[in-house]
């Protein structure tokens, strides 16, 4: 078991470390990162999304795990809140580092390097999403100010490729397209032409986790007790969300593990693009670059559980 383990986990630390390597060495500048994430976000995550939820199963378990995960996201930010003193003077972010989860750049390739196929991650990203699209941004909107409107936030959704990718392979995926598509004879070329476009997004995206870790040594105690609650937290919503799950439906391991997966995340990476971080520009990327160690870690775990 221990070499199955290396051998799923080194791959992932090799990238990062090339990342890293990349930006210490200035093989690509910040323009060519930008390049990167605008192939990542407007063309392949979009189709890693589509296909996820176009091969999804759409049943009353579904349903429920958006329920839970949706709500247990709500109680997070709800107890970040509660937390803001604890880090001062940095609490303004914390509620939004404490709830939701980086699924799309980070818990998909996660999950797929387990499971081999990213579908099973769309059962517990579906409620992640939709809160991360309503909840958890229109409160990160309105923590500058911002009027937080419905139309606001519908038209943040819709001018999202990765939310459309996923819209629309909902859609087509509840009207039974999906499975009539992949039945039939072009279901083999359709298949070829979506792994040919979302196979290199895994070394993509940890290449960049790589190349922006930022960890600010003097910074530590704020970001220790960011993580340590987000942690906490999370560990707490994992239990509850095994027990409501797994007591209602059978116990599918590759469930459990996309739960895992999906509560060992670190926030989501847009903070500072729908926000004006300002001064604590450098705790928000911080906690997240050192919680995204932490996800690698806890990684390593998840994979050894996974061969049990």
């Amino acid at each position: 078991m221990a070499l199955q383990v290396i051998n799923m986990v080194l791959p992932v630390l090799v990238m990062i470390a090339i990342g890293c390597l990349c930006n210490k060495k200035q093989i690509f500048n910040m323009e060519g990162l930008q390049g990167l994430k605008a192939v990542i976000g407007n063309v392949m995550l979009p189709v890693v999304l589509f296909n996820a939820f176009l091969k999804a199963e759409y049943n009353l378990r579904v349903l429920v795990v958006f329920l839970v995960v949706f709500a247990g996201f709500g109680a997070a930010i709800a107890v970040g809140f509660a937390l803001r003193r604890f880090v001062k003077p940095y609490g303004k972010f914390l509620p939004f580092l404490l709830a939701s989860a980086e699924g799309g750049m980070l818990g998909y390739t996660l999950y797929g390097l387990i499971a081999g196929s990213q579908s099973g991650f769309a059962a517990v990203d579906l409620g992640q999403t939709v809160f991360a699209y309503t909840v958890w941004l229109g409160l990160l909107t309105s923590v500058d100010g911002g009027r937080v409107s419905a139309r606001g936030l519908l038209k943040n959704m819709f001018s999202n490729k990765c939310f459309l990718g996923m819209a629309l392979g909902i859609v087509l995926g509840v009207a039974g397209v999906g499975k009539l598509l992949f039945s039939c004879p072009a279901g083999s070329t359709v298949s070829a032409v979506i792994e040919m476009l979302t196979a290199p997004v895994s070394a993509i995206v940890l290449l960049i986790v790589g190349y922006e870790l930022n960890l600010k040594l003097e910074l530590f105690v704020p970001v220790a007790k960011t993580i340590l609650f987000r942690l906490l937290i999370m560990g707490g919503l994992l239990v509850l969300s095994n027990l409501i799950i797994f007591n209602l439906f059978a116990f599918d391991k590759e469930l459990e593990i996309a739960l895992m997966i999906l509560y060992c995340l670190p926030a989501p990476f847009i903070i500072p693009i729908f926000s004006d971080v300002g001064e604590d520009g450098e705790y928000v990327a911080t906690a997240l670059s050192v919680h995204t160690l932490v996800t690698v870690i806890l990684f390593v775990g998840i994979v050894a559980y996974s061969f049990i």
